[in-house]
């Protein structure tokens, strides 16, 4: 309970220790399958933000009577195939009505304490690593506005579907220390945790942080998330912008993303062998900044 990490974390001995964590939420795709995949995946994610390996889970739904059976069977589905494809075993749930879909997973998993990843664990010098891209939330609300391009859809859709799986055996093979996931308090929310909690400040570099097509388009149009103006509001005060940026790009940092990336901290050392391991296992990162001494963040 020392620091906001992404799951809580239950010592059993020297070498094991359990990581349980749970997230749900109403839909962000029209497609059912996709939603319930998306779900999983997220559900997932706070494990192998941890670097550990998840191995159960259980559903949690809130569905509405109303919805068709054979919708209702899609949603589950997705959730079912994403796990599989994880390895992960989902014994049973819990599923009660409500007027509003809703759909997640409570996810256990075990992780070796003494390879543990934590917002803790950035050092002075640490060099900063994405494995998603940004703008899923604003791509997500032009969908609900009708305003999305198909294929800028299916992009999203296809990187929210993917698991941090890979991403976590990197930072674990790597022996890094210091990582998150990117979800719903965006990159400068989950990245001002890490710095709060390591006592260091993060600097971004924003010519080298990655969007998905379409999302400068979007942002542009105003299609932002209630909730990146909560994010805003809440971490903008710790943000600091040292280049010129219009409003449009500067939200795009405050962006709630649902499935998304891992941000780590490499030690300039490891790096070489970072990304070597990291084309190995197909992983995609993106080098978007650093940790300095002080406070907070700075973008330049």
């Amino acid at each position: 309970m020392d620091s906001p990490d992404d799951a809580a974390v239950w010592r059993l001995d020297e070498e094991r220790a359990l990581v349980v964590t749970t997230d749900f939420f109403t839909p962000v795709v029209d497609d059912a399958y996709d939603y319930g995949a998306i779900a999983a995946a997220n559900s997932l994610s706070d494990v192998y933000a941890m670097g550990g390996q998840p191995f159960l889970a259980l559903n949690i739904a809130a569905l509405p009577p109303s919805l068709p059976s054979a919708v209702l069977s899609e949603i589950i589905r997705g959730g079912a195939e994403k796990a599989r494809e994880a390895g992960v075993v989902i014994a049973g749930g819990h599923t009660i009505q409500d007027q509003e879909p809703k759909f997640g997973l409570v996810v256990i998993g075990f992780v070796d304490p003494h390879k543990m990843l934590t917002k803790d664990g950035a050092r002075v010098g640490d060099r900063l690593v994405l494995t998603k891209p940004l703008g899923f939330g604003v791509t997500t609300t032009a969908l609900k506005r009708e305003q999305v391009a198909p294929e800028d859809l299916a992009d999203a859709v296809a990187w929210m579907k993917k698991l941090n799986r890979s991403a976590s055996v990197l930072a674990v093979e790597s022996g890094l220390q210091g990582g998150t996931d990117i979800t719903g308090y965006s990159l400068m929310g989950h990245a001002y945790e890490m710095a709060q909690a390591s006592g260091v400040r993060l600097r971004f570099n924003y010519e080298k942080v990655p969007f998905i097509k379409g999302a400068h388009r979007y942002a542009q149009a105003g299609a932002f998330p209630g909730g990146a103006w909560d994010n805003q509001a809440y971490y903008g005060s710790s943000v600091h912008f040292k280049m010129n940026l219009d409003e449009a790009d500067r939200m795009l940092l405050f962006d709630p993303q649902t499935s998304g990336g891992l941000l780590l901290a490499v030690p300039p050392e490891k790096l070489a062998a970072f990304f070597e391991l990291a084309e190995k296992l197909e992983q995609p990162v993106w080098e978007i900044g650093q940790v300095e001494v002080g406070a907070g963040i700075e973008i330049v």
